[in-house]
């Protein structure tokens, strides 16, 4: 069986516990081992926390810009997707650096972080389009009385 669902969420830092909720709540109901969905709404809240921080400025009018947050359970695998509509990641060699972060740094550790709790990372901000797509996977394990249970 499959699972996914996709939120539009505004660019505040409330938005950040919606999604990780939201995640926890349909690997719960999942059967997904809850070690694995720990680690996964990890790796989404520093996701949803860059995009918020990092996503673009306010839109014509005062409104707030928007980020997608993407969310698969298929089979053996869960996929999360975060993109916004910032600026994206420089250029050069179009993917940045995943480096760990000072030890006397507020912040800085997000993406590494992610790639410490994902099985797969992949960090794309196209040419073509204003913005920057996180995307990370992970193996799961079930529950031995999980009711959707990959077969």
């Amino acid at each position: 069986m499959s699972i996914w669902w996709s939120l539009h969420l505004r660019r505040e830092a409330a938005s950040v516990p919606l999604a990780r909720r939201l995640l926890l709540g349909t690997m719960e109901t999942a059967g997904v081992d809850p070690d694995i969905s720990y680690d996964l709404s990890v790796a989404l809240s520093e996701a949803c926390a860059n995009a918020v921080e990092h996503g673009g400025g306010a839109m014509h009018g005062g409104a707030t810009e928007a980020y997608r947050v993407t969310a698969y359970l298929d089979g053996e695998k869960c996929r999360i997707e975060v993109a916004d509509s910032g600026p994206g990641f420089p250029r050069a060699g179009s993917r940045p650096p995943i480096r760990p972060a000072c030890t006397d740094a507020e912040g800085g550790r997000g993406l590494c972080l992610i790639q410490e709790l994902a099985d797969h990372v992949h960090i794309d901000s196209a040419p073509d389009r204003c913005g920057a797509v996180v995307s990370f996977d992970k193996v799961l394990k079930w529950r031995q009385d999980a009711p959707l249970m990959a077969v």
